[in-house]
Parts: structure tokens; C-alpha cells; sequence
């Protein structure tokens, strides 16, 4: 019957030669083990590495000297189905032979052949093994204890290896106190994977490395949303006061995120001159923003803010309006006496008109701190001259809001798009609800055409 089973593995066809390997595993008979030797060399692949594995099941040390002949396979699964093999065989005589493959050109190959080599109790006898074990294992904090020493092969990672493990050398590298990190941190910024180059801008925040700033602030313009985020909170660690020109270029940032992380950094740093800027954000579409911008002006303490924090005692969030009043009473406690103040009356009394009730509460109550009477107001306003009489909404917003909330994403996204082409303001609060859209591109591209509306 054995010479019938040697003639199937010869059949031309590969799945029936397959189906032959797998009968002789399920038989469990140490007669298999001869016609599984003769399958590993058989022309396809697939049956090649069946037989080496159902190898492993016989442990029968008979294979051993096959399976590292086979080590020679041009194809990395083959190479790494042998490996795989000889370690659980456990027969030592392999070992000689798996050391090599700790170089091979495939990672499967080395990952397989460190982890068989450390089932056959092998211990690298040099740094340089025991480098090369770490690098196939993977376990590249190993490397951080090596000191110094492992700054090498992590840098070997980081040019050549593949982007999940440039991020691994990356984060390994954060941990090691050498000279040369810094250099491979503002060489990690280059690279194409935007998860290595925050990792590498989280490295080089903790250094605080201010030679390092020129590459940061080209991040700041990075086209990754996260990536500008990082480089904001990299760019004041690293740059300091000389940061602060292209941090508020990052004010008009499209994402909110950014903007946001960006306000926080200018206060942090406390410079006068964002605080223009920073005013201009009072009134910034999301939340979190204005009150990050709140916030930074408290921290800058500039007197100049104190008008455009009034408006947003009237905003129709209350964390923003509880956040304006904290840092009006801090910026100057009669900020209400103030002349400038006054003059907001005519806003203040246009949001009497507003649909949210809060915001027309604390404008009631706002008028009344200021001791101002609306209709005393509006009975001035003609000796001013006729009012500018409020310019209709362009004829095709009604269209695009019904479009912006199309069930097609790539219609809502044309539509959030052309609204920023128009920069009809009228439009605020129909894009302010698109920020809520489930896809993040017609997020993004509304949070843009809100941008423009704010500059036009």
C-alpha cells in the first residue's frame, strides 16, 4: 500500500496530492513519515509546506536532516514551514542551521526562526546574535536596555524596515539617552507614514531639541490633521516665542483640533502679539475652540480682549459664556465701565432677536449690567442715518441645504464644497449641522467653508 501512496504523490494534480498529505497526517501512522519526507520536495508549494508541518505532529527526528535541507526553498513560507518544524522537533543538530535565517531577507522567516531557535534553548553568543534575535522577535524595548549599543540597529529599522516597525524603532529610540536620537528623530519627520512622524514629534516635544525647529514648523503644514496637532505641541517645546508667528498662521487651521491645540499653545506661551488673532476666534463655529481661545486670552492677559470676550457672553453655549466671565473679571473687573464695551450695544440688541432662549436671556441681562436700554438705542438710531439694510441670502442656499443633506456623500460633499465658494454667511448654521455629518470628509470640507465664511 505504500507504493501506492508514493504514486498518488506523484499525480499531476497539486490538490490531489494535497489531499494525499492530509489522509497520511489524519492516519497517525509512523509510516507516513517517509512519503511527508518525499512531499517536501514536491513542485508546489502549498503541499510543500503541508508536509512540513504535518511533519511536526510525528516528532520523529528521521525529518530533521530533510527539513533543514529544505531550508534552501527559494520561497519564504517553505523556508519558514521548515523552521517552523525543526524548532518543535527539538532535536539540537538544527540549531547551526536556523542561526543563519536570524538574517533572512524575509521577517516571517526571522520571527520563525528566533522564536524555533529559543524552543531549542539557544542563547545568542554575542551582542551581534543577540541583536539580531531581538530584531526577529520584534521585542524592540530589549533593545533600549542594550543602551548606546542598540542605537544602531534601530536605526537600521528606521531607514529600511517597514512603516509599523520604523514606528517601533521610533518609540525604542525615544527611551534611549544618546546624541544620535536627535538626528533620527528630525529624520523620522520625513517619513512617508504619518503615525512615525507624530511618534518622532513626541520624542522630540520631550527633548524640547530647539535645533530641531526648522523641520517642526514645516509639520505645522503638514497635510495629516493629527500630524499638525503634534507638530503645534512640538513647535512650542521646541521653538518657544519664535513659534508664535506660524502658530497663529495655524489659527485658521481647517481642523478644529488643530485650531484648538494651537489657541492652548498660544496661551501657554503667553506672547501679545496672538492676541489679534486669538480674538478673531471668539466667535469660532465649534465650542471647544472658543473656549480653548477664551482660555489663552486669560492667560495672555492682554486688556485688548476685553471687547470681544463681551460678545461671547452671549454665546449659546454656557461653558464658553461661564469661560468669558472668568477671564473678563481677570482681565479688568470694570470691564462694564468700559466705553468700548458700550459701544456693542447695536449687537447685543440684534441677538435679543436670536432663536436660542439662552442667548437672548443673557443678552437681556447683559444690557442691563451695561445700564443701556434698548429702545433708548433704537430711537438714536436714525440721527446715526438709515440703517444698512441686511443683504438677502444668495438664491442658491436653499438649494444647497437641502443638498448638504442628501443621502449621496459625494453630493453633500459638493455641496458643503460650493458653500464655500459662495461664502454666503447666511449659511452658518446650515454648515454648523453639517459638522455633525457621519462621513469625515463632508466634515472637513464644511468646517473649511466655515472658515471662509468667518473671512469673507
Amino acid at each position: 500500500m505504500m507504493w501506492w501512496t508514493y504514486q498518488q504523490l506523484r499525480m499531476r494534480n497539486a490538490r490531489s496530492r494535497l489531499t494525499v498529505v492530509e489522509k497520511l497526517v489524519a492516519s497517525g501512522d509512523d509510516g507516513a513519515i517517509g512519503p511527508l519526507i518525499f512531499a517536501l520536495k514536491d513542485k508546489d508549494l502549498t503541499v510543500r509546506c503541508a508536509a512540513a508541518k504535518a511533519l511536526m505532529r510525528f516528532q520523529d527526528r528521521r525529518a530533521v536532516e530533510p527539513l533543514i535541507q529544505m531550508l534552501r526553498d527559494k520561497e519564504p513560507l517553505a523556508r519558514a514551514a521548515a523552521i517552523e518544524t525543526l524548532g518543535h522537533l527539538g532535536d539540537p543538530v538544527a540549531v547551526n542551521s536556523l542561526v543563519g535565517f536570524l538574517r533572512d531577507a524575509d521577517p516571517i522567516v526571522r520571527t520563525i526562526a528566533a522564536r524555533s531557535l529559543e524552543r531549542l534553548g539557544w542563547k545568542p553568543g554575542s551582542d551581534s546574535h543577540r541583536v539580531l534575535q531581538i530584531l526577529a522577535m520584534g521585542t524592540l524595548h530589549q533593545l533600549v536596555a542594550l543602551g548606546p549599543e542598540g542605537v544602531s540597529p534601530l536605526l537600521d529599522l528606521l531607514r529600511n524596515g517597514p512603516p509599523n516597525k520604523q514606528f517601533s524603532a521610533v518609540k525604542a529610540l525615544g527611551e534611549i539617552n544618546d546624541p544620535r536620537v536627535r538626528a533620527a528623530m528630525i529624520e523620522a519627520l520625513r517619513k512617508p507614514s504619518p503615525a512615525v512622524r507624530i511618534a518622532a514629534l513626541s520624542v522630540l516635544e520631550r527633548l524640547a531639541e530647539p535645533t530641531a525647529y526648522a523641520e517642526v514648523e514645516k509639520l505645522l503644514r503638514d497635510t495629516n490633521p493629527s500630524v499638525r496637532g503634534a507638530a503645534v505641541e512640538t513647535a512650542v517645546r521646541c521653538g518657544g516665542a519664535r513659534a508664535v508667528p506660524a502658530l497663529t498662521k495655524c489659527l485658521k487651521d481647517s481642523s478644529w483640533e488643530v485650531r484648538q491645540s494651537t489657541a492652548k499653545a498660544l496661551g501657554f506661551l503667553g506672547d501679545p502679539s496672538a492676541v489679534d488673532a486669538l480674538c478673531k476666534l471668539v466667535s469660532d463655529p465649534d465650542r471647544d475652540v472658543r473656549e480653548s481661545v477664551i482660555a489663552a486670552l486669560g492667560q495672555i492677559n492682554d486688556r485688548r480682549a476685553v471687547v470681544p470676550l463681551v460678545m461671547a457672553l452671549v454665546d449659546s453655549e454656557s461653558t464658553v459664556r461661564s469661560a468669558a466671565t472668568a477671564t473678563l473679571q481677570k482681565l479688568d473687573r470694570h470691564w462694564d465701565q468700559n466705553e468700548n464695551v458700550r459701544q456693542l450695544a447695536p449687537k447685543i440688541i440684534q441677538t435679543l432677536k436670536h432663536p436660542d432662549y439662552w442667548v437672548r436671556y443673557n443678552a437681556g441681562k447683559l444690557l442691563e449690567r451695561l445700564q443701556i436700554d434698548p429702545n433708548e438705542v433704537a430711537a438714536q438710531a436714525p440721527a446715526a442715518g438709515k440703517p444698512e439694510e441686511e443683504k438677502p441670502p444668495h438664491p442658491a442656499v436653499g438649494i444647497l441645504a437641502d443638498l448638504l443633506f442628501d443621502r449621496d456623500r459625494d453630493v453633500r460633499l459638493a455641496a458643503a464644497a460650493a458653500f464655500g465658494q459662495l461664502r454666503d454667511k447666511s449659511a452658518g448654521g446650515i454648515l454648523s449641522a453639517a459638522l455633525r455629518d457621519a462621513d469625515y470628509a463632508v466634515r472637513e470640507t464644511a468646517q473649511k467653508a466655515l472658515a471662509a465664511l468667518t473671512e469673507a
